[in-house]
């Protein structure tokens, strides 16, 4: 068995037994054993439960950028970014459900989760060709990461087949963190011309980088 095949069968077990039984009360070993996988080649590629949540992200990170097409406003990209990992995600939805109940009793794996967040919403800006150095960057970084945990309570209890609560979600926290951009520290409003500013339109390229979850919006 390939190493992305062995991955693929254990993650898959580990939190099928997170959906039957809660994400603490089982080991590696138990997921190794529930997909008839070798206990010792389990220890090499997955040593503890964290080492699991990395390769999942991973996972989830090679899904979305697999499939990006390259194409239509940075907006456009992100969605398709986003929506990709939230579909990798979705064979999974009992088991991350499951996990993301335990978190608050965990605070290590929520801040190893914390930061694997950032290095992915890092990824999905550069795959949509955003700029993530200095402090513009940090700020891109930063309002990624609201949009994608405040579009994860939306998943968290979308029931739809086709993600559709999820989608719509995603979409109007894009959308609510475009028209908050010319708000934020670091950008410089254009003063436009008497006879245009009734006409003045947000650029569709303009990078969500919203600092908090949009408030008030609902899937």
């Amino acid at each position: 068995m390939s190493e992305p095949d062995f991955d693929e069968a254990l993650i898959t077990a580990a939190f099928q037994l997170a959906a039957d039984a809660g994400w603490q009360r089982f080991t590696i070993a138990d997921a190794a054993r529930a997909a008839h996988l070798p206990l010792a080649q389990a220890r090499v590629r997955f040593p503890s439960k964290h080492a699991l949540l990395r390769q999942f992200g991973r996972k989830l990170d090679q899904a979305a950028l697999a499939a990006a097409s390259g194409e239509g406003s940075t907006r456009d990209q992100l969605f398709e970014l986003l929506m990709s990992r939230f579909d990798a995600m979705k064979p999974h939805r009992e088991g991350v459900h499951a996990l993301l109940r335990h978190l608050p009793f965990d605070p290590a794996t929520t801040l190893q989760l914390s930061c694997a967040t950032r290095r992915s919403m890092r990824w999905m800006l550069n795959a949509a060709g955003q700029s993530t150095s200095g402090l513009r960057g940090a700020l891109r970084i930063r309002g990624l990461v609201a949009i994608w945990l405040w579009t994860l309570r939306t998943f968290e209890r979308d029931e739809t087949e086709d993600l559709s609560a999820t989608m719509a979600a995603l979409d109007t926290a894009l959308e609510r963190a475009q028209r908050l951009t010319n708000w934020l520290p670091g950008h410089r409003a254009q003063k436009a011309e008497p006879d245009e500013s009734a006409q003045a339109e947000p650029d569709e390229s303009a990078v969500p980088d919203a600092a908090e979850p949009p408030a008030g919006t609902r899937a």
